[in-house]
């Protein structure tokens, strides 16, 4: 396996984005995986850590097959297939609405208290543990890409290098650690990869939250 667990991948991107400390860089987390790996950046590059809130769109028939992802904003992203495999646009516009939902109440839980990170002007970097389609840090990357950043990274653990060529056109610049020729699913490259909870989620932000206060 090439990571013991997320905290392994996340020092090794660390070490990759050694650059950005200095810089105050944004390190945005892509829930609920990311957020462990994002504070660890965050503390890696003295850096300010928060959330981008995007959601995977299931397909019809398997919820857990991606036609796209949205944004808590409403931005969506959908892959090429999804007009070729017959997918409706009113189940698309369903999906959205049901995931945006879920969003509003992830966004009132996360960070009741205050309003997301405004990351404009910022260097900031979207971490996730990997992707596979790449759909929902498509949409993480659009979304803050409108706020206009100084500079955009996406930063992961694996994916496979098809899905790295759209992520490339997206972000200033990527780095992800490892491109095997044989992927299945982002879970393969971890020999532990534990379900993160939204109490931990929670947990971690609050105490970024109030060490940036200081």
């Amino acid at each position: 396996m090439p990571f013991r667990d997320r905290e392994h991948a996340a020092r090794e991107l660390a070490r990759r984005l050694r650059v950005c400390k200095g810089q105050n860089p944004l390190i945005l987390a892509i829930p609920r995986g990311a957020v462990p790996m994002g504070k660890i950046l965050a503390d890696e590059l003295d850096g300010e850590l928060d959330v981008v809130l995007v959601r995977k769109l299931g397909a019809p028939a398997n919820p857990e097959y991606a036609i796209g992802a949205v944004s808590e904003d409403g931005n969506t992203v959908l892959r090429p297939e999804v007009e070729l495999e017959g997918i409706s646009d009113a189940w698309v516009k369903e999906e959205e609405k049901r995931q945006i939902e879920t969003l509003r109440k992830r966004r009132d839980l996360y960070t009741p208290e205050r309003q997301p990170v405004n990351p404009h002007g910022r260097l900031v970097i979207v971490v996730d543990d990997g992707i596979a389609t790449g759909a929902t840090l498509k949409a993480a990357l659009t979304v803050v890409r409108a706020r206009r950043p100084r500079k955009l990274i996406a930063a992961m653990a694996v994916a496979p290098q098809t899905s790295l060529e759209a992520i490339r056109r997206l972000a200033d610049e990527v780095v992800c650690l490892e491109t095997p020729p044989h992927f299945f699913a982002v879970s393969q490259f971890f020999d532990d990869f534990r379900q993160v909870e939204d109490g931990e989620v929670v947990e971690i932000l609050r105490a970024a939250a109030a060490l940036t206060k200081r």
